[in-house]
């Protein structure tokens, strides 16, 4: 059993600056947990105080039911995967992944054996005999990762790994590393401030914003329901549009919110209760840019048109996003390429509003 906890854990550095303030989190045996956000978030120093390479301030890290708060990092039984692959150059790829063990005085045999297992889930048998200086940044990744799976840990601890390759390279060992999880079944802690990695990587995610969690759970949840402001802009590219707007009743008596004097948009019934307590309070509206589409006359419950003037138009190929202002607030959509959409052209657009959310404009709670 490899599951990790941490217990209001706080990092304070000299002058009083908290770079994590009280954190709980707690991460089951076989978990592949994503840390996501910006810089200075605190990710990094979480993780980094997970693998006993930071002192924590204060609270509690337990590993497999033990408190490592005072364990060196040798004896947490930890493998870590770094943003510099730190291989020793004059060693081949075998004795690079080979002389943690050697240093643990492992039998020649069982090195063997752990080596080439490991090289076979990572591709790596072709390349055993080469030194650093004769693989590609990707090969050499893959033989830091093979470094940290033959030592068998309790737990794999990953900090920005791909930062340094290229973007496709970067998708490639995505894919790699998501097949090696899913045949190593250990603990992971994956630390990353791309939300890409983050939402294809994780079982769950733990967004992380000024040295406290904003949220976790799996990707999908962070998507579809995100709980704050942070987490509704962090998770999903392009990010999701934010209007000032205020909560009415409509001219039918039933609810809307009301962006400009031209865009009135009605509340779906299934949210008129949770939004009503809302009313005549200025808020925030919420609407991812596919859920900002080209009109259809044939719309479904919950769609609404809106008319927008169009200021750039992106064509990326499988689609197209348009960017308009409301109000000198920027909006984007994320329309079919097919569309014909100018510049300083009205565009008619459909508002997806079953999927809209509301938040406080002061706390960037979700309600």
């Amino acid at each position: 059993m490899a599951e990790v906890s941490c217990r209001k854990v706080i990092k304070e550095y000299d002058g009083g600056v908290q770079a994590v303030k009280g954190i709980d989190l707690d991460i089951a045996d076989h978990e592949f947990v994503v840390l996501v956000g910006p810089s200075g978030c605190g990710k990094s120093t979480t993780l980094r105080m997970i693998a006993g390479l930071e002192e924590i301030t204060s609270g509690e890290i337990w590993i497999a039911g033990d408190v490592v708060n005072d364990v060196p990092p040798r004896d947490r039984d930890i493998a870590m995967v770094f943003q510099n692959y730190a291989l020793y150059p004059h060693m081949s790829v075998f004795d690079n992944m080979a002389f943690g063990l050697k240093l643990r005085k492992f039998p020649r045999d069982e090195i063997k054996r752990r080596v080439d297992e490991a090289a076979r889930i990572l591709d790596l048998v072709p390349l055993l005999e080469r030194k650093p200086r004769a693989l590609s940044g990707g090969q050499r990744q893959r033989v830091a990762m093979g470094r940290a799976i033959v030592r068998n840990p309790k737990v794999f601890l990953f900090d920005e790994p791909l930062s340094n390759l290229d973007a496709k390279l970067r998708v490639q060992m995505r894919t790699e590393i998501k097949k090696v999880h899913q045949t190593v079944r250990t603990t992971t802690i994956y630390v990353t401030h791309d939300q890409i990695e983050a939402m294809t990587l994780a079982d769950r995610v733990v967004v992380m914003n000024g040295g406290h969690i904003e949220q976790v759970g799996t990707p999908q949840e962070l998507y579809h329901h995100p709980a704050t402001r942070f987490v509704a802009g962090f998770i999903g590219s392009p990010a999701m549009n934010f209007l000032p707007c205020r909560v009415q009743d409509a001219a039918n008596g039933n609810l809307a919110v009301k962006v400009t004097d031209s865009i009135v948009l009605p509340v779906p019934p299934a949210r008129a209760d949770r939004y009503a307590k809302y009313k005549d309070k200025s808020m925030i509206l919420g609407l991812r840019p596919e859920h900002l589409f080209e009109y259809h006359e044939q719309g479904k419950p919950g769609w609404t048109r809106v008319d927008l003037p169009v200021d750039v138009v992106e064509p990326m190929g499988m689609e197209t996003m348009v960017h308009f202002f409301v109000d000198g607030v920027p909006v984007c959509a994320r329309v079919d390429p097919a569309t014909h959409a100018e510049p300083n052209e009205m565009l008619p657009l459909t508002a997806d509003l079953n999927q809209m959310h509301l938040m406080h404009p002061e706390t960037g709670q979700v309600v």
